[in-house]
């Protein structure tokens, strides 16, 4: 098993940053796949961003250029750095571990864009 806890979240204002952080925990061995989801209200989760383990990372069109991620392999940590946020970058962000043995979520942090 494997446990995944999100922080870092928050309300800020629009144009404002925030950086949240993934610690991952337990049998985090064979992990290949790190993301970031996030969920609107009345929305399906999407992907925002991913990193392998090779350091390959992905963006979501709607948020290149102002989002990054990337990993701590030390800390079993993935980060989501997020600049010029948009109130429609409103959402709970969830992380996503696969590993050899499955796939795990976090529970979740809300990130709550508005003036």
């Amino acid at each position: 098993q494997v446990q995944l806890v999100e922080s870092g979240g928050g309300l800020v204002q629009p144009g404002g940053s925030l950086r949240l952080s993934c610690a991952a925990s337990g049998n985090i061995f064979g992990v290949y796949y790190m993301g970031w989801f996030r969920q609107a209200p009345g929305k399906s989760r999407e992907l925002v961003a991913s990193i392998n383990s090779g350091g390959t990372t992905y963006l979501a069109d709607s948020v290149k250029g102002r989002f990054t991620i990337s990993r701590d392999n030390a800390e079993n940590t993935v980060y989501l750095q997020m600049y010029s946020l948009k109130p429609e970058d409103t959402a709970v962000y969830y992380c996503n571990e696969r590993t050899t043995s499955g796939s795990y979520w976090g529970q979740g942090t809300q990130v709550t864009v508005s003036s």
